[in-house]
């Protein structure tokens, strides 16, 4: 069974995304799909919009086949750790042939001309790059102004989109573990990352949170079958509520400085900008912003926020970056992806959880009981299960039965087979 990767985060799926799974599947001819996907923080450091659960049934309604958390310390990172975690997932799985993503260029040539050069001189273009940032130029530009002068003949924009910057990171990846998974890129439809002009029926991911915040309408930029889905989530209160995220970060920011000495990427000088901003701030987004500077920029205060309000400490995190994924947290499929679980079975190099209560025990058989890679494993996952406890606190409502969601909520299951 030819089986394409995705890596996304559906924060909501909408009709971009629908054109991607689709050309995926017709242009690598493709008999079934696997999304990582990340869980309940994403890659710029904010909550989802709505719950991992929500956003799987989503995927699957809408023709995905498999669906596997990305674990937090991957799914919540910078582009590079990003990358490498989910394609290490998709590695794991055993099955994958080929993965699609989207980019603003559209064409992979280039895109994999500059990513052989990124690895092949990493240390130099980190070191140039790492000067600029200190200039206070971001970091786009940065290494784009360090790359052209050892590869001119490249289009001088190819390092500075959002969609770009992540598929070189996927192809340095896959060049990085030695994966014979193939790669293809399709161009992104309509507006941009950040934009929020809309095109059409085609709304960037941000456009859609902007607009639904704004109380409009967005069921236009949404698959039917999803918008059904997500519309249900709202009514329900499902959705993340910002008031409540700015608060329990100002409960955990207002205490002692030196408790966020020891967190992830919390740098000298920056507790006490962070306790600081707290005292003045009036919501998350002020918050933010006040701790932004040249050499911190937005996107990675917001993911330091993240780590402060989840408590993740640096020495945990360091090692699970070094160790790569160390599970597959199964989500939802349908049958077409019960048949690639099927085939996996006896090539994949990544455990399966689908239950996570049974996922010490299957972390202990699979790694050897009691050894440190076990260990390590369990805590990777008492992280998530800790997102997700945290997470909950943050819905608008909180009619729930239990907290510790992930023992509750079974995974999704779609019965529809592909023609």
């Amino acid at each position: 069974m030819k089986t394409v990767g995705l890596i996304t985060e559906y924060n909501p799926f909408h009709n971009g995304h629908l054109h991607h799974l689709q050309e995926s599947v017709r242009l690598t001819d493709a008999e079934a799909s696997v999304a990582v996907m990340s869980g309940h923080f994403l890659q710029r450091g904010e909550p989802s919009l709505v719950d991992k659960w929500v956003r799987t049934e989503m995927a699957l309604v809408a023709g995905v086949d498999l669906v596997f958390e990305l674990p937090l310390p991957f799914a919540c990172n910078s582009a590079p750790f990003f990358a490498q975690g989910a394609v290490q997932s998709l590695v794991g799985l055993g099955v994958v042939d080929a993965l699609c993503f989207g980019s603003e260029a559209g064409s992979l040539d280039d895109l994999q001309t500059a990513a052989r050069l990124l690895n092949r001189c990493a240390d130099e273009i980190e070191q140039k790059t790492t000067a600029l940032l200190r200039e206070g130029v971001n970091y786009p530009t940065a290494r784009a102004k360090v790359l052209q002068p050892l590869a001119p003949e490249l289009p001088a924009d190819l390092l500075g989109s959002p969609n770009n910057i992540l598929g070189l990171e996927y192809l340095r990846a896959l060049e990085r573990v030695g994966s014979d998974i193939e790669p293809c890129t399709i161009k992104r439809l309509g507006p941009g990352y950040h934009d929020v002009a809309t095109c059409g029926q085609i709304a960037s991911a941000t456009g859609v949170r902007q607009m639904q915040a704004a109380g409009e309408s967005v069921q236009n930029f949404l698959p039917e079958t999803c918008w059904q889905t997500f519309d249900a989530a709202l009514k329900s209160g499902q959705q993340l509520d910002w008031p409540k995220l700015f608060n329990l970060l100002l409960s955990r920011l207002l205490l002692d400085p030196t408790n966020l000495n020891d967190l992830y990427q919390v740098e000298h000088g920056l507790s006490n900008r962070l306790t600081e901003a707290a005292q003045t701030a009036r919501d998350y987004a002020n918050l933010a912003a006040a701790v932004k500077s040249r050499h911190w920029t937005l996107t990675r205060i917001q993911r330091i926020l993240a780590y402060v309000l989840l408590q993740v400490t640096r020495i945990e995190m360091e090692a699970f970056l070094e160790a790569g994924p160390l599970y597959l947290r199964l989500l939802g499929l349908s049958d077409t992806g019960q048949q690639c679980l099927a085939e996996a079975r006896t090539k994949r190099t990544l455990p399966i959880i689908m239950d996570p209560s049974k996922g010490p025990a299957v972390l202990q058989k699979f790694y050897g009981w009691g050894t440190e890679r076990a260990k390590l494993a369990e805590t990777m996952l008492a992280l998530d299960l800790r997102a997700t406890r945290i997470y909950t606190t943050l819905m608008k409502s909180q009619h729930v039965s239990h907290r510790n969601r992930d023992f509750f909520e079974t995974v999704r299951r779609e019965n529809k087979k592909r023609d």
